[in-house]
This record gives C-alpha cells, structure tokens and sequence, in this order.
C-alpha cells in the first residue's frame, strides 16, 4: 500500500501553545480515518496540519508526498477541507460559488453540475443565493465542491453537523466513493456511533496526541496494526 499520511511525534504550536504535542498517526491511500475526542483535543489542529495550513514544529510528517516541513504550498491543490465555516460568498449562487472556487483553483469545471446534483443541489435551491440557504444546505454546497475537486485528501471537521438524517446518509455514501476512488479520507466527529461504521480506521485523541488506534466498521477495511 501506498502511504498518503505518515507523522512521527508531530507538534505543532498556536502562539505558544502546542496544539499538537506529538502525534503518531500513518495511514495508506484509500483510507477512511475517523477521529474522535472531546473539544480541545487536537482534532481540528491535526486537520490543519495535514492541510499544510499549521506548521509542523518538531517532529516528522509527510502528506501525499510532500514533507510537511518545507513548502507546503503545491499540497493545498490536492487537499479537499470542510471546516466549521462554509467559506461561501453569501451573494452567489451555489454553481456561481463552486465556478468561482474551482477556477481560482485552475481545475476542470466541467464537474460541477453533476456534484451539484449528487448532493441535492437543485431546483429551487439551485437558484437561492447561498447566504438565504440554511446551514445544512451551505454544507452540502461545499459538499458539492470537493465532490467536483476531486482532491486526494478529503478533510472534514465534524461533517455531519447541522445536517438531517438524510443528508447524515448522502454524506456516508460520498465519503465511501471518494475513498472508492483511491481518496483517503481524515473526518472528525463528535458523534461515534455515525461515524464508527464509515471508517477503516479510528483513532481517538487528547491533549494533542493520538491515544487509541482500532479498526472501523467500513466492508474491506484495512490494517490498523
């Protein structure tokens, strides 16, 4: 199997506060990741590291190839984030945001509208400025553009908030086929019991550092040794 994440004793620092104290975690291609653990723990601080958008400190990591202690710059192409925030232009439309994004990013555009319908972005909401969309519909537009990405890393900081159980279901199934496709994927969550049977993988986190490490619920799911 081909390594997407590898990090020996990962610390990574917020002022002077070490928000990662030494994280172990390696994961191959194609893997589902969740992440459990209380507010605090590090989980949203290990996203961002393997977004190459925190600084590794001390210690070792590599992301897709790229070591996470030079330039990270070329890594954001090929990395999919939901955060907390939608990141939207409230005035756009839902397609008029995913054009916008996927040209500043130099990619193929010709995905979006099928993104856009695979996550139940149509008719009438197709057609409502995201800022007049609720916060569930929002997810799902920014759903729609890693579905139209394509990235290689999926990250996600706790998914399924502020969705339906429906839209709890869509975002399982688009997971398993980004991960299908060859994506790994790292999702955080509060709620085990919806993300357990998802991932290959599950690791649990305090004060900055992986204390658990066991196998998931996914069909086929891999090595957690």
């Amino acid at each position: 199997m081909v390594s997407a994440i590898s990090l020996q004793s990962a610390v990574a620092v917020a002022g002077r506060f070490p928000v990662l104290a030494g994280v172990d975690l390696n994961l191959d291609e194609g893997t589902v990741c969740a992440v459990l653990g209380a507010n605090g723990a590090g989980k949203t601080s290990l996203l961002r590291l393997l977004a190459g958008l925190t600084a590794l400190e001390r210690g070792a990591g590599s992301v897709l190839g790229a070591d996470l202690t030079k330039n990270t710059s070329g890594l954001r192409a090929n990395v999919g984030f939901m955060g907390h925030g939608v990141g939207l232009y409230e005035e756009l439309l839902p397609r008029e945001n995913l054009a916008f994004m996927i040209k500043a990013a130099r990619l193929d555009p010709s995905g979006i509208p099928d993104a856009l319908d695979r996550v139940g972005i149509r008719g009438r909401v197709a057609a409502t400025p995201v800022g007049q969309l609720s916060a569930g519909q929002q997810r799902r537009v920014v759903l729609a553009l890693l579905v139209a990405r394509r990235p290689r890393l999926w990250l996600l900081d706790e998914p399924h908030a502020s969705l339906d159980a429906q839209a709890r279901d869509l975002v399982g199934s688009v997971l398993e086929e980004a991960a299908a496709g060859g994506a790994t994927v790292v999702a955080t969550s509060h709620e085990p019991d919806i993300v357990i049977p998802l991932a290959d993988v599950v690791v649990t986190m305090a004060g900055g550092v992986v204390t658990e490490r066991y196998a998931g619920g996914r069909m086929g799911s891999s090595d957690v040794s």
